[in-house]
């Protein structure tokens, strides 16, 4: 266990590294209304080299969110518009003749870079969404004979769109595992939506205001470098392979209840991104040690797209949030 004076040394280098993200969050709330939940969990997985699904429906700041993001950081971005007829070389990059040097060259793809946006990206063809989830997956990308590291960090943002099924193709199960979180954007509050509409009623107001930069490189991997020095007790981390094994075996949980509801439980990744998650969200509570409560704050973005729910629960209109909410009642917290 670790010491008084440890903690309150943890806590003092947590307090000073982070001062810098409140006024990032203020940077983005110039353009974007709310979404405070939405943008904590992109700025953690920056922070933690994970990627994330955005699902939500039209029209709720997803894309403007991630925008805003990056042009408060001095990183690359660039988007993507998955549609039907893309192909892998249009995201990856591809070989290319020049005609006055009489050679093939490699031209790299937007997929270089450091924040990517695969807007919709359940609207590209199953091989296309293989290929850059390889890249995710591997950091780096073969185009001809050449193997090319993306650049660090890396962080792709997908976006797709729940409610609409014509003309697009579900990512698969172990796909989606991929991801770090899977985030639910919800619609705004109605004092939210009020703000919104003000904005754009005042008379020569910019849709898009300036927004400083306050993000450099840098500065992520100091980040990164601080959250390795947060304390993560063994008795969290034990209860971390509890969650995810109450997932797998409910009955050994004693949760017989939910066995019918699951028919696949979260994989070690869940428990490596519960893991990596509950630190970053210790770092933006200013606290230099990990409890079970950021643990539980993390879990339902974490495990939403990692357990696999049973025709039974379908029936039943039992959703992945509410089996994760009641195992999370009822495992034993440290």
């Amino acid at each position: 266990m670790s010491s008084a004076y440890d903690i309150r040394m943890k806590n003092e280098l947590v307090e000073r590294e982070s001062a810098f993200v409140d006024q990032l969050f203020s940077e983005v709330q110039k353009v974007v209304v709310g979404q405070r939940e939405m943008m904590e969990r992109v700025f953690m997985g920056l922070i933690c080299g994970g990627h994330v699904l955005l699902e939500g429906a039209p029209g709720l700041a997803k894309t403007l969110t991630v925008n805003t993001l990056a042009r408060c950081m001095t990183l690359d971005f660039k988007r993507v518009q998955f549609t039907p007829d893309l192909l892998p070389s249009d995201v990856l990059g591809t070989v290319i003749y020049n005609h006055q040097q009489g050679e093939f060259t490699n031209k790299q793809g937007p997929v270089f870079t450091n924040l990517l946006l695969a807007d919709e990206i359940n609207r590209a063809p199953a091989k296309v969404q293989s290929a850059l989830l390889e890249a995710m997956a591997e950091r780096h990308v073969t185009i001809g004979d050449t193997t090319y590291p993306l650049p660090k960090p890396f962080l792709v943002l997908a976006t797709q769109n729940p409610i609409e099924q014509e003309g697009t193709y579900s990512l698969p199960e172990a796909q989606l595992d991929r991801f770090m979180f899977k985030i639910r954007v919800d619609y705004p509050t109605a004092d939210e939506e009020l703000t919104i509409i003000d904005r754009i009623a005042v008379p020569g107001e910019s849709r898009l205001p300036e927004v400083n930069q306050v993000i450099t490189p840098e500065q992520i991997a100091n980040v990164r470098k601080v959250l390795e020095e947060i304390i993560f007790e063994k008795p969290v981390r034990e209860y971390i392979v509890s969650v995810v094994g109450a997932t797998r075996e409910p009955a050994s949980a004693q949760l017989p209840g939910l066995a019918p509801f699951i028919d696949f439980g979260a994989s070690p990744r869940a428990s490596i991104a519960l893991f990596q998650a509950a630190r970053a969200h210790a770092f933006l509570r200013r606290r230099g040690y990990v409890s079970p409560e950021d643990v539980k704050a993390v879990a339902p973005d974490v495990l939403r797209h990692r357990v696999i729910l049973s025709y039974e629960a379908e029936a039943e209109g039992k959703s992945v949030e509410e089996i994760v909410r009641v195992i999370l009642e009822h495992v034993h917290v440290p």
